[in-house]
């Protein structure tokens, strides 16, 4: 899994952020199909066993190493299990697009976990940036707009702001950790874990509800499999190797703004003024966040 181009890389890229963006709407249709819990175990084992095929033909595939366990346990427990059945939950109460702005609130409470965690100093930068991506997700719930009488919906989206810090916890461990063996080789053994962990919850809590299979749903599915879970998390890996780390933070970034305008595309989600305000106040904090970081390092 050599570096490419960065022109490839760049191509990569913006197919990620395709890929992951229109994938909001298509989750949110899928849930008319299935269970959000068998839905996010079925996506995550379906990517798992294609990457399991991809690394086996590759010549590459081994058990893991012991002083990599632990990031195995984070990654597949809060990255995967965590963060897809949040927010597979989540799209039954929560419109696409507002879902996937506050799945990707993740940098900021990235920020003070790594001052408190890491030892990274808060600058000025840090600390504006945070104000304006806490300003963009209270505008998100700001009474006037958003009713806090529906009780499911204002579960939906907790569960996504918990989504995003369980990703933010994962990825804070990811710094701090000590690999063995590269991202790619562990990845199918992080996402056996993920859907079993996944596939046992929804045994548990939705063993007796009804799949509609049918030929929109196999589509769904192997949209979800192969592509935005298998392919999408090889590619990130492959940019992240090729491209400066700019690109890839603030790439990162298209793909709420991205999920939005799909949403409103296939959905017909209404698009406000309150959605329009909040999702650029929480982009422009992460993107004074990620730029900070870059320069500082």
């Amino acid at each position: 899994m050599a570096p490419m181009t960065h022109r490839r890389a760049y191509l990569l890229l913006a197919s990620v952020i395709l890929l992951w963006g229109v994938n909001w709407p298509v989750m949110k249709v899928g849930l008319l199909y299935m269970p959000p819990l068998w839905f996010a175990a079925a996506r995550v084992l379906l990517g798992g066993a294609f990457l399991f095929a991809l690394v086996a033909a590759r010549g590459r595939l081994r058990l893991p190493e012991r002083r990599d366990l632990p990031i195995l346990i984070s990654v597949g427990v809060l990255q995967i299990a965590l963060f897809l059945g949040l927010i597979h939950f989540s799209l039954q109460y929560v419109d696409a697009g507002r879902s996937a702005i506050l799945a990707y609130t993740t940098p900021l409470w990235i920020m003070p976990m790594a001052v408190v965690l890491l030892n990274e100093p808060m600058t000025t930068g840090r600390l504006a940036g945070l104000g304006l991506g806490l300003g963009g997700i209270g505008v998100l719930f700001n009474p006037a707009t958003f009713d806090y009488s529906q009780t499911p919906a204002l579960i939906g989206n907790g569960l996504l702001l918990l989504a995003a810090l369980g990703w933010a916890v994962g990825i804070v461990h990811v710094r701090v950790h000590r690999w063995v063996k590269t991202s790619l080789e562990l990845l199918p053994w992080q996402m056996l874990i993920g859907g079993i962990l996944l596939a046992a919850l929804a045994a548990w809590a939705e063993g007796d509800l009804p799949v509609r299979w049918s030929g929109t749903l196999a589509a769904i599915l192997a949209y979800n499999g192969l592509v935005a879970s298998a392919f999408c998390y090889w590619a990130f890996v492959t940019v992240t190797r090729s491209l400066p780390a700019t690109s890839t933070a603030m790439g990162a970034l298209g793909v709420p703004v991205a999920g939005v305008l799909f949403s409103t595309l296939i959905l017909a989600e209404s698009l406000s003024a309150t959605m329009i305000v909040g999702l650029g106040l929480i982009t422009a904090g992460v993107a004074l966040v990620v730029i900070g970081d870059v320069r500082k390092g």
